[in-house]
């Protein structure tokens, strides 16, 4: 059965939250906190190696009981059962929505169209173990009988952000194989990567569901133009692997059928790193650690799936998002990790989040009258700090946060540790806090400069406290997000698993790249009809 489709405005519930936020909208937190000494205790969640303070959030526990009230009517719980039961709630695709499968135990059971996947799954992933080891341990040789020492992952979207993203939050658990990364379909950027690497060495995943994609099967020739620069035909084989749907064209590149890895259609791109499409993942930190990476997001599912909405981690955060994002009229938020590690957590995100829920249509098809999606942003701190913190402090905008951080370093350099997780607590606490006239002039400060080092304070933030970054950890943490993402979409009434705003721009490249190939225009606005005639002179 697909999702219920309830306007939320339309609710109960809804209703409430308007007169609410009138109520508190303009109180400040630093008020609530004095009033009451048990606020921290009250909105922290601890579990497991997480703990989550959200008790700095322009909230009370009238906030929080209201959408409870909301996730009632709006029948939340149903749709976490459609959820992982395999209902098709990718309605407009026909598909269901089970990445959560790919990480479930292999006691489970979980249904497509009456057959149990789970077999399935984990014959995929002894697969991987068997040829990641082999890589990994020099069993499998290149077609010079030398061991492997690069891996290069080619994909786009989430054939690529996803498993890059976690290949770099675990560089700790790094191998000998160097990691690398072909997305982009300019040029210069497989080129670059093409100089640092030997053919001899080197293994190449290429990642694309119908081994159609324009990005990956241009990357993905040239890689191999280049490599039979130095190799056979038949070398191709010993060097080329494929994640694919698509057999015969996989084997017509020249990829032996024992190195294609199958994907499924109830797995969407930008939710696939748990499946062989992390291939990479468990070629770069071994396939020990990728198990714990599923291990973490199966803990973090048992969690969403079974826990009460006031203390479910996922739940709590999105309806957090969504107050923000509908009755404050905040239009983005920052995600700061404390850890260099995770530098290119945000940018993954933004492919999961706003993919996801940037729909202006509703479930009934309707054109939404209220605000989806969130712009999302952000980069490691300390750096962040030295950048746009500043707009935070003192800008114009309401900008909510999440800062992640870590209670111990993975080298356990305690001097660096102190001082990055002093800043940590320190930005949350000044976001509270802010710095008031008073205090400004009891540091001594020129009276025309005292209205320029007054902050207003009263801004939001998450903290989330987690023991250390491990494959388990980073795994719940992903999780995390993918649900957050998923109740976002059940409370805004939209289907979150399409991406039709994607395919748009790639159909028109297909048309344009065939008028610059054929020098020959057809119709298309002013604007574009210029730039298409200036380039064509140019090239």
């Amino acid at each position: 059965m697909a999702l219920n489709s309830i306007n939320p405005t339309q609710t109960k519930a809804w209703s409430k939250l308007k007169e609410h936020f009138e109520a508190i909208k303009d109180d400040h937190m630093k008020t609530w906190f004095a009033e009451n000494p048990g606020r921290a205790d009250e909105f922290t969640i601890q579990w497991d190696d997480f703990y989550v303070d959200f008790s700095k959030n322009r909230i009370s526990s009238e906030t929080m009981s209201l959408f409870k009230e909301l996730a009632e009517e709006l029948q939340l719980k149903d749709a976490i059962s459609k959820y992982f039961d395999g209902d098709v709630i990718n309605h407009t695709e026909g598909r269901a929505v089970l990445h959560t499968a790919l990480r479930a135990p292999e006691n489970m059971e979980v249904l497509v169209d009456g057959v149990n996947v789970i077999p399935e799954i984990f014959k995929v992933k002894a697969l991987m173990k068997n040829f990641s080891d082999a890589i990994i341990n020099g069993t499998k040789k290149g077609f010079s009988n030398k061991t492997f020492t690069d891996v290069v992952n080619i994909g786009i979207g989430g054939s690529d952000l996803g498993p890059a993203m976690v290949v770099d939050s675990l560089a700790f658990y790094g191998n000998h194989l160097k990691p690398h990364f072909v997305s982009n379909v300019d040029g210069d950027h497989v080129n670059e990567v093409l100089k640092t690497l030997n053919p001899e060495t080197t293994l190449f995943v290429i990642v694309s569901k119908t081994f159609t994609t324009q990005e990956t099967l241009s990357n993905a020739t040239t890689i191999r133009d280049w490599f039979l620069e130095h190799a056979n035909q038949e070398d191709v084989a010993k060097h080329f692997v494929a994640v694919s749907t698509n057999t015969a064209k996989v084997e017509a590149f020249g990829i032996e059928p024992s190195n294609i890895f199958p994907m499924w259609d109830w797995v969407g791109g930008r939710f696939s790193l748990w499946s062989a499409v992390g291939l990479s993942i468990s070629l770069a930190v071994g396939h020990d650690n990728f198990e714990s990476l599923l291990e973490g997001a199966h803990k973090m599912d048992t969690h969403f799936r079974e826990e009460e909405f006031e203390t479910n981690i996922p739940t709590v955060l999105a309806f957090l998002s969504i107050w923000y994002n509908n009755f404050f009229e905040a239009e983005s938020e920052a995600i700061i990790p404390y850890t260099q590690y995770l530098n290119q957590f945000a940018t993954y995100l933004q492919q999961a989040i706003m993919e996801s829920n940037g729909k202006s249509i509703d479930r009934s098809g309707k054109q939404v009258d209220y605000q989806t999606g969130n712009l999302v942003w952000g980069e490691p701190g300390t750096n962040s700090q030295h950048a746009f913190f500043q707009l935070i402090h003192q800008g114009t905008k309401l900008i909510p946060a999440d800062f992640i951080g870590f209670t111990k370093s993975l080298h356990g350099n305690k001097d660096h540790q102190d001082k990055l997780i002093s800043n940590y607590f320190a930005q949350t606490e000044a976001l509270l806090n802010g710095k008031t006239k008073d205090e400004v002039i009891a540091e001594g400060t020129a009276s025309e400069i005292i209205p320029f080092k007054v902050f207003e304070g009263n801004k939001p933030t998450n903290t989330l406290l987690i023991n250390q970054l491990t494959p388990e950890s980073l795994g719940k943490l992903i999780a995390m997000y993918e649900h957050k993402i998923f109740v976002q979409g059940v409370v805004w009434n939209i289907f979150s698993y399409d991406q039709f705003g994607v395919e748009l721009g790639k159909q028109l490249a297909t048309k344009i790249l065939h008028e610059i190939n054929t020098n020959s225009l057809t119709k298309h606005d002013a604007s574009t009809s210029n730039l298409l005639k200036y380039f064509m002179k140019k090239n």
